[in-house]
C-alpha cells in the first residue's frame, strides 16, 4: 500500500458519513432542486466577479480595477453563463412564497415574517461593512496605498447592492403572491413590458430628448420580473409548458436584441463601452432571465433526482447554508490576495493588466487560492449570519456606526 493511501481512504470515508449524515437529516418534503439551482447561481457570483474583475497596477503601487472583457471580446458570452441572477431570483420567489404562506399557516403574520427574513438578510451586509470600516484605517496605517484602499471599497460594496433589490422585492411577496394566484405567470409580462419601454425610449430614436435618470426605472420592473416568474411558479401557477415558452421566447428575444437592435453582448458592464445591460437591467436581462427560468422549470425533476445522491446533496447544503457568506465576503476573499500582491509589484494574473491570454490562464490558476482564502474567512465570518444572541446593544449600535461610515466612503468613492 503506498503511504498516502491510508489517509486517502480515512478521507474518503469522514467525507462519505458527512455525506449520509446530511441525507438523513434532509425532511423528505425536501425540494433539492430549488436547492441545487440556488447554489449553482449562488457559486457563480464569485467564479464571474474573479474571472471577469482584474486588476492593474498605477505607477505608485495603488490598484484599479481591470476587465478582461475590455480586451478580450469574445469571452462576453461567457457572462450569459456566469450572470444567473435570473435563477436566483426565480429561486427566491418560490422559496419566498412558500415560506410565507407556511408562517401564515402557522399563525404568524405579514409583518414578522418580513422582518424575519430582512433580518437574515441584514445580518451579514451589517458584518461585512462593519469589518471593513474598521479595516481601512489599519491597512493605510501599513502603507496599502489610498488608491488600493478606494477600489477594495468598491468591490467589497459592489455585489451587495443585490440584497438591497432582493429585500425590496421580497417586500413586495403578499402582492405577488395575490397576484399569481389570480393571474399566474401572466403577471410578469407587464414588467417585461415596462422595461421594454424605457429601453426603447433610453436607446431609440428619441434617445437624446430622454433624461438620463429614466434608466432607474427599469430597477424594480428588470429584478422583480424573475421572483414574480418564481412566485407564479410556487403557487403552482408556472406549469412545464409555461417553462418551455419562456425558455423559446426568452431566447429569440435574445438573440433578437443581439443581433438586430445591436444590444452589447456582455451582461456586465466592460471600460469603455457607454451602454451596460446590469445597471440597470435592459431587456436583454430580462430575455436572459427568461431563458434561464424556463430551462429551470424544465429540468427540475432531473435535478431533484440527480441530487438525491448524497455525496451531491451534501456540497448543495453546505453552500446553501453559507449563502450570504459567499454573497458578502468573496470580493474580500480575492483582495485577501490582491492587496498584499499589489505591494510587491506586478504577479501574473493578480496585479497585471488583464490583456493577454496569459493573464486568463493565470487567473485560473489563481481562483483555488481565492476559494481557499474565502474558506478561511468564511469560517469566521459566519457567525453573521446566524442570529446576534448575546451581543449588547451597544455593540450593535457600533456595528452600526461603523457600516455607516463605510457604506459613505463606498459611495463617495464610487
Amino acid at each position: 500500500m503506498a503511504p498516502g493511501s491510508g489517509r486517502v481512504a480515512r478521507l474518503r470515508r469522514t467525507v462519505a458519513r458527512a455525506a449520509h449524515s446530511v441525507e438523513e437529516r434532509t425532511p423528505a418534503h425536501r425540494d433539492r432542486a430549488l436547492d441545487g439551482l440556488r447554489a449553482l447561481a449562488l457559486l457563480c457570483v464569485p467564479l464571474g466577479h474573479w474571472m471577469l474583475g482584474g486588476f492593474v497596477l498605477d505607477p505608485s503601487g495603488g490598484l484599479h480595477n481591470a476587465s478582461p472583457l475590455g480586451t478580450f471580446g469574445f469571452l462576453a458570452p461567457a457572462s450569459w453563463v456566469l450572470q444567473m441572477l435570473g435563477i436566483f431570483f426565480l429561486v427566491g420567489g418560490c422559496s419566498s412564497v412558500l415560506s410565507y404562506r407556511r408562517a401564515l399557516a402557522r399563525g404568524g403574520t405579514t409583518g414578522s415574517w418580513l422582518r424575519g427574513r430582512l433580518v437574515r438578510l441584514g445580518r451579514p451586509v451589517l458584518g461585512v461593512t462593519a469589518v471593513w470600516a474598521a479595516l481601512l484605517p489599519v491597512l493605510g496605517t501599513l502603507g496599502v496605498p489610498d488608491e488600493t484602499l478606494r477600489t477594495a471599497a468598491v468591490l467589497v460594496v459592489q455585489p451587495l447592492w443585490f440584497v438591497g433589490i432582493y429585500a425590496g422585492v421580497t417586500a413586495l411577496t403578499p402582492y405577488c403572491a395575490r397576484a399569481a394566484d389570480r393571474w399566474g405567470a401572466w403577471t410578469a409580462l407587464p414588467l417585461l413590458a415596462v422595461v421594454a419601454v424605457v429601453d426603447l425610449l433610453r436607446y431609440g430614436p428619441y434617445a437624446q430628448a430622454v433624461p438620463s435618470w429614466l434608466g432607474l426605472v427599469n430597477l424594480l420592473p428588470g429584478w422583480l420580473f424573475a421572483y414574480q416568474l418564481g412566485v407564479a411558479w410556487g403557487r403552482g401557477r408556472l406549469p412545464r409548458r409555461g417553462g418551455a415558452l419562456l425558455l423559446a421566447g426568452g431566447a429569440v428575444l435574445f438573440a433578437v436584441l443581439l443581433l438586430v437592435f445591436h444590444y452589447p453582448a456582455s451582461m456586465v458592464g466592460v471600460p469603455g463601452q457607454e451602454r451596460t445591460n446590469s445597471h440597470p437591467p435592459s431587456l436583454l436581462v430580462l430575455a436572459l432571465a427568461a431563458t434561464q427560468c424556463g430551462a429551470a422549470v424544465l429540468l427540475h425533476g432531473r435535478i431533484g433526482r440527480l441530487l438525491r445522491r448524497p455525496g451531491l446533496w451534501a456540497p448543495v447544503v453546505v453552500v446553501n447554508l453559507s449563502a450570504m457568506t459567499i454573497l458578502c465576503w468573496h470580493q474580500t476573499a480575492m483582495l485577501a490576495a490582491a492587496v498584499p500582491g499589489g505591494l510587491l509589484g506586478p504577479i501574473g494574473g493578480l496585479t497585471t493588466a488583464p490583456e493577454t491570454v496569459g493573464w486568463v490562464l493565470a487567473r485560473l490558476a489563481w481562483l483555488p487560492v481565492f476559494a481557499l482564502a474565502l474558506l478561511m474567512i468564511g469560517r469566521a465570518a459566519r457567525r453573521f449570519e446566524a442570529p446576534w444572541q448575546g451581543v449588547s446593544a451597544g455593540r450593535r449600535a457600533l456595528a452600526g456606526a461603523l457600516a455607516a461610515g463605510f457604506a459613505c466612503y463606498a459611495f463617495a468613492v464610487i
